[in-house]
């Protein structure tokens, strides 16, 4: 089937030759389609110090900025998050990755904050409808090993993210920082998208019966009353812990460089990448334990309370072990409980539930992050993350209760 066949949901008139790849290279291509696509959501973030001071910009226009992706993102999963099971996971990639070519040339020439929310919410736009599936496809190709589907889906999220700042930091050393590192991510993405094409995809899982149109209508999340439980824990964890990479991908830097005492946006860029890698790092990890989850979670707020006493000190070293062990016990707590739900609810859902818990989750790093870039125009930057790191770990003294209560359920 071509991808055009696949949008309209009928089987193709002839059936054409095409690219018939292993599974493991459908499983890389899935991978790097949704990591790809969260570099270039994330290339901004060693920049917005730069943007800050060359379009004027307040830390809330520079949170609202961010927070256009965030919002674009949820609003997607929720009217598009679906779609991949009734027009395959080939077809609803390809669409995120023209999607994602537009929001990235809108962002690299922007030259006012409007355009950078228009550029924000197409990227935003095309994770969303990546990201359902992405993570669908990975489920599928590793029928056997669900455990492993949940870790690699988490490392590809997590992945992306972090490397977003990183690669963004070192590319900004090009001449004209503020478009370069886009338009080498759009060739990058033009790149991606020549594969996919050719590939031989499999068909949906749901096919279209009837008006194929009606199959693409936004649908009203609900949870069955076994997944209910898991969930809620995996979306209130998932919103927590992003609430925390909001933060290190939107005013962090500033804040970073004011510890560092630098301008460098490589360098700049490899601290808010930190969390991110590490939690990342953790999904390849052997971490087990009953108790992982609440350990996690308690070692998560410990170690953002010492983010924020790394700026009192003024303390480079506490940042970055502080950073790290964020991440790590982040990445060990959120895997848990998402592969909890996802082993809970039927495959031909799959995409919709999972876009479902990561409307929740990214939430988090959008509400939590424009009330601290208020809180930063009102008092100051250090003072507003002291607040916010306070906030957060108290969210995760309460989840990491809601954890041992449930342990303490299923033991009875």
């Amino acid at each position: 089937m071509t991808v055009l066949s696949e949008l309209r949901m009928q089987p193709a008139a002839v059936e054409r030759a095409g690219w018939d790849a292993s599974v493991r290279t459908r499983l890389v291509l899935s991978g790097i389609v949704l990591t790809l696509l969260l570099i270039g959501a994330n290339l901004a973030t060693p920049l917005y110090p730069l943007l800050q001071a060359q379009l004027g910009l307040s830390p809330l226009d520079v949170t609202v900025a961010f927070a256009a992706y965030v919002f674009s993102l949820v609003a997607g999963l929720l009217l598009v998050g679906h779609w991949s099971d009734h027009i395959g996971r080939r077809a609803a990639l390809c669409i995120a990755i023209v999607v994602a070519l537009a929001g990235g040339l809108v962002f690299a020439t922007a030259d006012s904050l409007a355009m950078l929310i228009a550029g924000r919410a197409l990227q935003g736009a095309a994770v969303a409808l990546a990201t359902g599936a992405s993570a669908a496809a990975l489920r599928e190709l590793l029928p056997r090993h669900p455990e492993w589907a949940s870790r690699f889906t988490l490392l590809v999220s997590a992945g992306g993210v972090a490397a977003g700042p990183a690669i963004g930091g070192v590319l900004s050393t090009l001449p004209d920082p503020e478009q370069t590192p886009f338009l080498i991510h759009t060739a990058a993405l033009v790149v991606l998208l020549v594969p996919l094409l050719m590939l031989k995809a499999r068909p949906a899982i749901k096919p279209a019966v009837g008006q194929a149109a009606a199959a693409l209508k936004p649908r009203k999340p609900s949870i069955s009353r076994e997944a209910r439980g898991t969930f809620w824990m995996a979306s209130l964890v998932g919103f927590t812990s992003f609430a925390v990479f909001g933060f290190f991908l939107s005013l962090a830097p500033t804040y970073f460089a004011q510890i560092a005492g630098t301008d460098s946006r490589p360098v700049v860029g490899l601290l808010a990448a930190l969390v991110l890698g590490s939690s990342a790092v953790s999904q390849l990890l052997a971490l087990r334990g009953r108790f992982l989850v609440p350990v996690g979670l308690t070692g998560m707020g410990v170690s953002v309370l010492l983010v924020a006493a790394a700026g009192w000190i003024g303390s480079i070293e506490l940042l970055v072990v502080a950073s790290v062990a964020a991440g790590l016990c982040q990445g060990a707590a959120f895997r848990v409980v998402f592969n909890e739900v996802a082993n809970r609810i039927e495959a031909g859902r799959h995409a919709q539930i999972i876009s479902t818990v990561y409307v929740i989750t990214y939430l988090g790093s959008a509400l939590p992050v424009i009330g601290l870039g208020a809180a930063a125009g009102m008092w100051s930057l250090p003072t507003a993350v002291n607040w916010f790191a306070g906030a957060i770990a108290l969210m995760c003294v309460v989840l990491a209760g809601i954890g041992l209560r449930q342990l303490s359920s299923a033991r009875r």
